[in-house]
């Protein structure tokens, strides 16, 4: 059974909702939609106070290269272009927006008939694409069209889909192979098409036996598309990790991305919506969402318009348990708290995981006892004790030097740090702070 080769742990896999099939969550009255819904540079307004829009319409503009289109996810007036709290509490630009119906802009099919076919050339694949607003939907919001412009010089062998769903809890990606798995096989040979690849596996972790069977069967209509079932080992979806696994090549470090050994990686409900953009002309408006934690009285997979509250889908799941303790937008691995309910579901939320407080108390920190179970974890071979000591001491070029840009925050270091050290949270801010040469 494939896996990558270094680091990686195995927490409770926790998979609560993996048998719940997906439903739709009611429309909310009102919502807000944040402009920065990607890596890039946050989108520009293309739409005011009193204006009405559309379900499907552009309301905002890719400001650059990195950026991405954002479109309305309902029909309604817009209210307000203002700042508001995002789920961490910090103040972003939004879109607001009363429902007034569902009147759909021209041109999106919403019929549920399969198109096989595609008549775009790869270059017209990757404008559709730009313009549906579609980034990486696994939590990284790459802008896809950007992933899938090979630059010159380079070239794409092969194409990977990300169907591991490492997280613990979370579920959503296992429901879209299973309900959607016809589309999302339609979506790969497009996204082959576009990057001119005649081979593309999709990798599946072996605790999701019904999804390797099932787009295994339909693959096999497919000329080129391999279902790889993979060992389970977290975190098996990061990208190096999973090209590692499925290729047995090793992406060098940073400055160097997967396309440098010849890999495109794109996550599988991301797969889903290209093939809902490209062959119904459906923009990015709505998504699977797992609403889950143990102390929930029903888990579930909810379609979810782009905007909604989180709220609302906690509603949806029986309400905030009296015991809980804390609401993570993602998973417990690299999920982050919220402080803010009423924020709203964007393009990278896939899950939305309710602790209980028992579950979510944080022991206090110690001292670090370089037992090196740290470094034994680390998926990129990484010294965590020595980086969250360098951090400490603001040591900026050490950090550099011992390579701290290569972590992709996963959490293996702090879960494992039997010190309860908080390794993930300082890395993740020396990380910022390098970006945005905050130095002394």
């Amino acid at each position: 059974m494939k896996t990558f080769p270094m680091g990686g742990v195995h927490p409770s896999e926790n998979k609560l909702s993996c048998a719940k099939p997906i439903e739709i969550l009611p429309l909310p009255e009102v919502v807000t939609i944040p402009l920065a819904q990607h890596i890039g540079a946050p989108a520009v307004a293309k739409v005011a106070k009193g204006d009405k829009v559309l379900t499907g319409q552009l309301i905002a503009e890719a400001a650059s290269f990195m950026s991405a289109n954002i479109h309305s996810p309902v029909s309604g007036t817009v209210t307000g272009v203002d700042l508001l709290p995002n789920g961490q509490g910090l103040r972003q630009m939004m879109i607001t927006i009363k429902r007034e119906g569902d009147e759909w802009a021209e041109g999106i099919d919403r019929s549920e008939t399969l198109v096989r076919e595609c008549t775009l050339s790869a270059q017209e694949i990757i404008a559709r694409i730009k313009e549906a607003g579609i980034v990486g939907m696994g939590g990284a919001t790459f802008p896809t069209h950007v992933k899938l412009s090979v630059p010159p010089g380079k070239k794409a062998e092969c194409l990977i889909i990300n169907g591991v769903e490492c997280e613990p809890y979370l579920t959503s990606d296992h429901r879209t192979m299973l309900e959607h798995g016809e589309e999302l096989i339609v979506g790969v040979t497009i996204l082959m098409k576009a990057v001119g690849v005649e081979k593309a596996y999709i990798g599946i972790e072996n605790n999701k036996p019904d999804a390797i069977e099932h787009l295994r069967g339909i693959a096999r209509n497919y000329a080129g598309v391999e279902v790889v079932p993979l060992k389970v080992k977290y975190p098996q979806g990061g990208e190096k990790q999973l090209i590692a696994a499925v290729t047995g090549r090793q992406v060098p470090p940073p400055p160097a991305l997967p396309i440098d050994v010849g890999a495109v990686v794109c996550n599988a409900s991301t797969t889903y919506a290209v093939y809902q953009a490209v062959q119904k002309g459906m923009p990015l408006i709505q998504r699977v969402v797992t609403i889950t934690g143990k102390g929930l009285r029903e888990p579930k997979n909810l379609l979810t318009r782009m905007g909604t509250p989180v709220s609302a889908l906690i509603e949806a799941a029986g309400g905030l348990p009296a015991d809980a303790g804390k609401v993570i937008n993602g998973g417990p691995m690299m999920g982050r708290a919220m402080v803010n309910l009423d924020s709203p579901v964007t393009k990278g939320c896939s899950g939305i995981t309710v602790m209980s407080g028992r579950d979510a108390v944080r022991r206090e920190a110690s001292q670090c006892i370089k037992c090196a179970k740290c470094v034994a974890a680390c998926p990129m071979g990484l010294e965590p004790y020595f980086l969250s000591k360098m951090t400490q001491k603001k040591n900026w070029d050490e950090l550099e030097a011992r390579m701290i840009t290569s972590c992709i925050e996963c959490g293996c270091c702090s879960y494992t740090c039997p010190g309860q050290l908080p390794l993930t949270e300082r890395f993740r801010a020396a990380k910022q702070a390098l970006k945005e040469g905050i130095r002394p």
